[in-house]
């Protein structure tokens, strides 16, 4: 018989398994703490946990223990379970009523058994093969299904061998043994559905983001593994400020829900982008938007140069009466000059367009002349300006391809970011997701955008994409205008941002010294991309 103050304490015990249960989100670690407790509410010595396979033809072993021979397996062990599955039928197609664990699942109903070696009705063969191998003795067996809020059969809870807590001697399962079993098991199959619900919202969840990501990879192949390489730097960096055990970072600790909240602002960060219009995304050149207008430029050059030609055949055959040679001869070297002159000025606007490099107060200035100055006869046969107003803007942009107007529109994808994440209703554990997202383009300093904060107007996190948003864009192989920067060089412009109050120091430092960067690299970059670098100097 059970006392009372023990099923008191035994209830107590039940209530705070409740408890632990709803709280836990690793499945393995639900399974196995499912299993345990309800070997401890019951003196069990050992005990099996099953699930009902996806086809719902079979029950699959999860968690197996027996203490007194030191078995563990499945669940966080890293033991494997290698036993096949039981199945709820038989070759015929019937019900598999002689193995126990079937039977409580098909008929929803527990089996509680006070020694296996003299119950009819069962096949106990692979206990009894299992019991001559190591010696043990399985007796008593306590099996109850587990059932969700739907009625839906998702388990199987197998106790093995309850014992005496003073004598340790091995006794059938009391009724209240079976009572409390029966409690746990349906607590257990609400916290395990709950949670495998939630995990597939989440996975949903992502899906979706991965749906907006991918759509953002469709309209620009430019930038499109910069939404995934983002958040795996973020994750990088922010696992070593995690393990750092001195310095500003020593406190910072995160656990699994942080690390979440931090992965999905990291697969958010650049959403806004779905906004931003494709042909200024991939701007690869000054003048280009659906297609690079240097060849209207080109066809206006050979314009210039076919008017060049006929205008010194026209002066030719005004000399013909005076068969001028030397004129005539003049004639030709002024077509040519002139065609040089085209040629140089040509090259030079097609160099301008492609941007590479910040461009000099005196080329700006050539520009300038050669749309004002030289003059062409358009489709309509009116002498107009060789370049136009928004070809001349675009041609003198002093670094890069894309004019003030231009970068206005990149930057407010971060601002449609940050609106499209603040509509969201977000959960209690991901509230910080429109923060985290949504300051990577703020600088320490204050002199970011777009709402200008500074260092400690953000978030840890925050400054963590900061970091890895400007990493990833310096050695990225797959923009339009440049190509992937050496890992020295990136390292170096990045220890000049973090000197002027770019990006934050501190992080940098643990940027460089877990070697997140090299870490990054060797995942992400060409081997070709790799070279030392001096971290001392870069620390200094």
């Amino acid at each position: 018989m059970d006392s009372s103050s023990d099923l008191f304490r035994r209830l107590e015990q039940l209530n705070a398994i409740g408890a632990a249960l709803s709280k836990e989100r690793d499945i393995n670690r639900l399974l196995e703490t499912i299993l345990i407790a309800a070997k401890t509410i019951t003196h069990a010595d050992g005990g099996t946990l099953y699930r009902m396979t996806e086809d719902r033809q079979a029950l699959r072993f999860e968690i197996l223990r027996t203490d007194s021979l030191h078995i563990a397996m499945g669940g966080t062990t890293g033991n494997a379970i290698n036993f096949p599955n039981l199945p709820l039928t038989n070759d015929k197609g019937e019900h598999n009523d002689s193995m126990v664990a079937a039977y409580a699942a098909i008929h929803d109903k527990t089996v509680n058994i006070a020694d296996a070696y003299t119950e009819a009705g069962f096949d106990f063969s692979g206990t009894r093969s299992f019991d001559e191998r190591t010696g043990y003795r399985s007796q008593s067996f306590l099996t109850v299904p587990m059932k969700n809020h739907e009625g839906e059969i998702i388990g199987v809870l197998q106790l093995i061998n309850a014992q005496n807590p003073q004598t340790h001697q091995v006794t059938p399962f009391s009724s209240a043994d079976q009572s409390l079993a029966e409690s746990l098991a349906s607590q257990a199959a609400i916290a395990l559905t709950n949670r495998l619900l939630i995990t597939q919202l989440e996975e949903l969840f992502e899906s979706l983001i991965n749906l907006i990501n991918l759509a953002i990879d469709e309209k620009s192949p430019y930038t499109g593994g910069h939404c995934q390489r983002v958040p795996a730097l973020t994750m990088m960096l922010a696992e070593a400020a995690d393990e750092a055990n001195e310095g500003p970072l020593a406190a910072f600790r995160m656990d699994d829900r942080d690390r979440y909240e931090l992965k999905i602002a990291g697969l958010l960060h650049d959403c806004g982008k779905v906004t931003t219009p494709v042909h200024i995304v991939d701007k690869a050149t000054k003048l280009q938007t659906l297609f690079d207008r240097i060849h209207l430029i080109d066809t206006r050059f050979e314009v210039l140069k076919r008017d060049a030609e006929i205008h010194a055949l026209r002066r030719q055959l005004e000399l013909r009466k005076e068969a001028d040679g030397a004129a005539d001869a003049a004639i030709w070297q002024d077509y040519h000059d002139e065609v040089r002159v085209l040629d140089e000025d040509r090259e030079f606007l097609r160099k301008t367009n492609v941007g590479g490099e910040a461009m000099k107060d005196a080329d700006l200035q050539r520009v300038r002349d050669i749309g004002s100055h030289r003059k062409w006869r358009n489709v309509d046969a009116v002498e107009t300006e060789f370049l136009t107003a928004d070809e001349l803007d675009n041609l003198t942009i002093r670094a890069g391809t894309l004019t003030l107007k231009e970068r206005d529109v990149i930057n407010y994808h971060i601002v449609a970011t940050i609106k499209m994440l603040e509509q969201l209703p977000w959960p209690k554990h991901l509230t910080n997701v429109p923060e985290y997202a949504g300051g990577h383009h703020e600088r320490m300093d204050g002199k970011g955008y777009p709402k200008g904060l500074t260092r400690e107007q953000m978030s840890w996190q925050a400054r963590m994409m900061g970091v890895a948003d400007i990493f990833e864009a310096l050695t990225a192989r797959d923009r339009p205008y440049k190509p992937g920067m050496k890992l020295s060089q990136a390292m170096g412009i990045m220890a000049n941002f973090k000197r002027n109050g770019h990006i934050d120091p501190d992080l940098f430092d643990v940027f460089v010294k877990g070697k997140v960067y090299l870490k990054y690299a060797q995942q992400f970059l060409d081997p070709q991309q790799i070279d030392a670098v001096d971290e001392a100097v870069l620390t200094a």
